[in-house]
Order: structure tokens, then sequence, then C-alpha cells
């Protein structure tokens, strides 16, 4: 499990270095950035159709990675990888409550234009939950 959390932030804070030019120092892990993560999505949308589908799933996977790690700096929780959709997951709660939140099929989706996949809408969701998760509940956002 430490590989994992290893290899997400270091995913995240590369995916801050790659992108500061167009962010102009909005990525701070704060929650309020992953307005600028939706963002920047759209505008990569306009090259999308030019990639090859490894680059399109880099680029998945580098927001989604950011986009966790901003979930647990805010909400604590531990990442697992979710083996059915290839992708890692935070979970927050356990052992009273399971919230989790899969990050990279949202963020895809927004690469490739879809405006209504949103990390921050998909994040204000989750957040929701964990704030008002009662015992035993177990929920999965995606």
């Amino acid at each position: 499990m430490a590989d994992l959390t290893t290899d997400i932030t270091k995913t995240a804070a590369g995916m801050i270095g790659a992108y500061e030019q167009w962010a102009k120092g909005r990525l701070d892990y704060s929650v309020a950035s992953l307005v600028v993560v939706d963002e920047l999505l759209d505008r990569l949308a306009e090259y999308v159709p030019e990639m090859t589908p490894e680059q399109v799933q880099v680029i998945a996977s580098d927001f989604g990675c950011y986009a966790l790690e901003v979930a647990r700096k805010a909400n604590g929780g531990v990442f697992r990888w979710f083996e059915s959709r290839r992708q890692p997951v935070l979970v927050v709660g356990e052992p009273d409550f399971k919230v989790a939140i899969a990050t990279w099929d949202v963020a895809e989706a927004r690469a490739r234009g879809d405006t209504g996949a949103s990390i921050s809408f998909l994040y204000e969701g989750f957040g929701g939950r964990v704030k008002s998760a009662r015992p035993g509940e177990d929920a999965l956002y995606v």
C-alpha cells in the first residue's frame, strides 16, 4: 500500500509541474483547485483526437491521481487498487463506514470532451458523503 501511496503522490506532484504554465499556480491541493482540473481537462480535449489511447490514459491517471491526493489531504483515508476498474481508489472512514472515490474514468471522459464529467462535482458528492456518513455505510463515487 505504501508503494501505491508513493506512486499517487509522485504522479500528482508531477502533474502540477507539467501543467503549471496553464494552471498559473492554481494547483495547490485545495478542494477549490479541482475546478482548475476540470478547466485543464477541457483545454486538453481539443488535443485528445490526435493522441494515442496510451497518451489519453496518462492524462486520465495524472489528473485522477491529483484529484485523489486532494481528496486524501482533505479527508484522510487510504489508497487501494480497484482491480475491476484498473485504477486506484481512496477509501475513507474505515472501520466505522466506507466511502470511496475513483477518479480516472471521470478525468478521461472530461479529457474526451464530456463536460458532464466533472472532477469537482464528483468530489463534491464524495466529500459531502464523507461528512454525513453513518456507521455501516458503504459508498463508491465513480
